[in-house]
């Protein structure tokens, strides 16, 4: 026991500074120099990096970019133009100012649109994820737990639609209903395909079914999302992906 008070004791003081590193503010604008440095890459020793008038601090706090002089929310800026906004960047904790944070010679937009970790050098992929909130009608889609977007969504009517986690089992371009319709960019969910995702259906007299309806449940079961956000959601996809409906 008394060795291990020993260990304590010696060992303690680094335990101290380290934390207290985290805690530095050098220029007073409310965001620790390791927070400038590291994540959000401000200058850590002025307060007001971009010179727009406004502190770094206050900046972050209202979701705006320290780094760009026009007023831009990190969801519309990209920084160094590598078709990742600055938010994405910081949750997927890359480097806002560098377009290639790993060195791989591949942008971190061009990592994360085809689902590799862009910061690691090796082709290591993130895994992937949907979420469909029956109540607020809305499909989310994830990388890594990083919310990359969402799209409002017409679940089945009298809660037809099954909650639970389920994973892709197929995908087709276009699939047929029994109920007489084509439904366009297919993903297969439940034990044998019986329901899934796909865009707004379509009669075989081209008629679109349910362009008024995203956002309230219209269905028989699957999921629809609109035009536009369908094919996307199925060309980023793969067989195999989880799908939690809650």
């Amino acid at each position: 026991m008394k060795y291990l008070f020993i260990l304590i004791f010696l060992f303690a003081p680094i335990f101290v500074v380290k934390a207290a590193d985290t805690m530095i503010d050098s220029d007073n604008d409310g965001l620790s120099d390791q927070e400038e440095t590291n994540v959000y890459h401000s200058d850590a020793n002025n307060s007001d990096t971009d010179n727009d008038g406004f502190d770094d601090g206050v900046e972050i706090k209202n979701s705006y970019s320290p780094l760009d002089p026009k007023p831009t929310k990190l969801k519309d800026s990209d920084y160094d133009h590598d078709s990742l906004s600055d938010d994405l960047e910081i949750k997927f904790h890359a480097d806002l100012t560098n377009s290639d944070t790993d060195g791989d010679g591949f942008t971190d937009g061009d990592e994360i649109k085809n689902g590799y970790d862009p910061l690691s050098v090796e082709k290591k992929k993130l895994a992937k994820k949907i979420e469909i909130n029956i109540k607020n009608q809305k499909l989310s889609y994830f990388l890594s737990d990083v919310e990359l977007g969402e799209f409002p969504v017409s679940s089945g009517k009298n809660n037809s639609t099954p909650k639970g986690t389920y994973k892709v089992l197929n995908k087709s371009l276009k699939a047929w209903s029994k109920f007489g319709l084509w439904m366009p960019y297919w993903l297969g969910l439940g034990s044998h395909g019986e329901f899934g995702i796909h865009e707004l259906p379509y009669w075989p007299n081209g008629y679109r079914e349910g362009s008024n309806h995203l956002g309230t449940p219209v269905s028989h079961g699957c999921v629809r999302l609109g035009i536009g956000p369908a094919k996307l959601i199925y060309d980023w996809v793969e067989v195999g992906t989880p799908v939690v409906i809650k």
